[in-house]
């Protein structure tokens, strides 16, 4: 796609602002070599039958016994009732059945839609599973018999007979690849539904792709019901690289790959000196810290990027070079970025707006809930056409040489004693103290909360730091030093958990 802005929404923006707002907003134009991600990796398996698919604990498929075994559960999936365009559950925990699974419900022409079965409460699945229409769930024989009744036809991966031959029946694929459920804003997780075109626009062009070939190890260390799972799993085996999911040992795994996928607060967790062999990382799902960056930027290729599920995993990937700013870069190809203003014009190249995404990256929408999908996508005026926009609620601001700078997201940005504060704006100046290596901000009853990381951090050398950079109303009423940020199931700092730990604190700064 090459975009092609219309210029009526532009008129207002003076004739330099419009022509960089044009160019920086789009995307390079790639045409990418498939348009399902199945058949990529088919094409590995077909390339390259020998080569090491999977690892986990020990056990392994070549990419000729993944295949196969995908194939055989899609003719059992097409022969027990799956149609194209079905949604399936893969309600289980890492394991190379799970990429058997993902792979044999795309081959059968549905949809999965994962779920992590140790952490996933039984009324979260009851909620996918009515809000997905799901008839079939895919599971192990270790987790069948401790699954919830009434989810639904129940079949174990590991369980599936094998067939010395059997002929496969043609099955249309679907346009509609996975669905992943967020947590949502209304307090029931939103099923976003990820297609194909989506997820080959991403995984099979650069820098999205990340530079894995045939043999690449890349770790698989996030949960699986999480988006950036999909960047692990199919980016790797689209490309023919070996997938090594994990086991209890993050690090352990880590050390073993060339390649991480995370999220900086997974990251944060590991030790480059230990992870030696890793040569590129790409972060994204939270904000990260600059000397994260810069750490893991002596020995790897660093990518920081963005964006939420909504625009298939990020739409902004920035190859972040030590010392220099860290931003999160320009858009993907074949897609486009718009910072807007709250009336959704555009900004002035400089100017802080909310983030809009459009062309490829753009999803179809939440399943079973056409008035968010309305309020959050919208028609795309800069495109035209029947191309949609994406309201991101991510703040951004161009630099004069087009790249994007994050300063949080719209629900960040808080009141305090009157003023408008960004919380990442307070975080990152936190993080700026000489003995603090990670950080947050939080507002809790109309007051800052700092939570500095580790525990040895001094607040009031923090305290200055932010001073100095930073309004008065911006700095901290109170400042925690903790061992590590505790994360949620997802990979990402776990606010809810550091506000349990405020009781009986005394403030540090009056």
């Amino acid at each position: 796609m090459k975009a092609v802005f219309h210029e009526s929404p532009l008129r207002d923006l003076p004739p330099l602002d419009r022509a960089l707002f044009q160019s920086f907003g789009a995307g390079p134009t790639r045409t990418p070599p498939f348009h399902h991600i199945h058949h990529a990796v088919g094409e590995q398996a077909a390339r390259h039958p020998h080569l090491t698919a999977v690892e986990h604990l020990g056990e392994s498929l070549t990419y000729a016994e993944l295949n196969r075994k995908a194939e055989l559960l899609a003719e059992h999936l097409v022969r027990a009732g799956v149609r194209p365009g079905d949604r399936v559950g893969l309600f289980l925990t890492r394991s190379i059945s799970m990429v058997v699974g993902i792979l044999g419900v795309l081959k059968a022409g549905a949809a999965y839609v994962p779920q992590d079965v140790r952490i996933a409460p039984t009324v979260h699945l009851r909620h996918i599973v009515r809000t997905a229409r799901i008839d079939f769930v895919l599971t192990t024989g270790e987790h069948q018999a401790s699954l919830p009744a009434g989810l639904g036809t129940i079949i174990a991966i590991d369980q599936v007979p094998d067939a010395a031959s059997f002929c496969r029946t043609p099955a249309a694929s679907s346009d509609i690849a996975a669905v992943i459920f967020t947590s949502g804003t209304t307090g029931r997780p939103n099923g976003v539904q990820v297609s194909h075109a989506n997820l080959c626009n991403v995984l099979l062009t650069a820098p999205g792709c990340l530079g894995v070939t045939p043999g690449t190890r890349v770790s698989q260390l996030l949960n699986i019901a999480f988006d950036m799972a999909l960047w692990e799993i199919l980016g790797t085996l689209a490309h023919g690289g070996t997938l090594v999911i994990r086991g209890n040992d993050i690090e352990q795994t880590a050390s073993t790959v060339d390649v991480v996928i995370a999220t900086p607060s997974v990251l944060a967790s590991l030790d480059p000196g230990v992870c030696h062999s890793v040569r590129t990382v790409a972060v994204a799902g939270e904000r990260c810290p600059q000397s994260l960056a810069d750490v893991w930027a002596r020995q790897a290729v660093f990518h920081n990027a963005c964006g939420p599920t909504e625009v298939t995993i990020v739409n902004t990937i920035q190859r972040y070079e030590r010392g220099g700013p860290l931003t999160i870069g320009r858009p993907v190809p074949n897609t486009t970025v718009y910072v807007l203003d709250e009336h959704l014009r555009p900004c002035r190249i400089g100017e802080v707006g909310e983030m809009w995404a459009g062309g490829e990256c753009v999803t179809a929408g939440y399943l079973g809930d056409p008035e968010l999908t309305a309020e959050r996508y919208r028609p795309d005026p800069f495109l035209g056409g029947d191309h949609l926009m994406f309201r991101t609620r991510d703040l951004g601001r161009w630099t004069r040489d087009g790249q994007l700078e994050h300063h949080g997201r719209t629900d960040d940005q808080v009141k305090v004693r009157g003023f408008r504060v960004e919380l990442d704006a307070v975080t990152s100046a936190l993080e700026g103290a000489v003995d603090c290596s990670r950080a947050t901000t939080l507002l809790h009853d109309g007051k800052l909360v700092g939570f500095i990381s580790p525990a040895s951090a001094v607040p009031e050398q923090a305290r200055r730091a932010v001073a100095a950079k930073l309004p008065y109303y911006c700095v901290p009423t109170l400042i925690v030093p903790v061992d590590t940020l505790p994360t949620t199931d997802r990979g990402k700092v776990d606010r809810r958990a550091l506000l349990s730990r405020l009781d009986g604190q005394k403030e540090t700064v009056a």
